[in-house]
């Protein structure tokens, strides 16, 4: 593995305020946060149910990561 990506990975990347990157932030974690609320309104409470929620949580994350490591 390249040492400069091992090191970006991490890293502290601040938000960039001329990218508006904490508001992209914030519009993703919206975005993902309304759609888990779909997901566990329309699903029965089951193992399914709480996977998709953790998958929602990891877009969430791996999204503004890739926000905060690529800009």
């Amino acid at each position: 593995m390249d040492l400069k990506d091992l090191e970006n990975r991490f890293n502290y990347h601040a938000p960039k305020t001329e990218l508006n990157q904490t508001e992209r932030y914030e519009m993703m974690r919206k975005v993902l946060l309304d759609t888990a609320h779909y997901v566990v309104d329309q699903t029965p409470e089951s193992m399914e149910q709480s996977l998709a929620v953790t998958k929602l949580e990891e877009a969430m994350y791996w999204a503004n990561s890739a926000i905060a490591r690529n800009e």
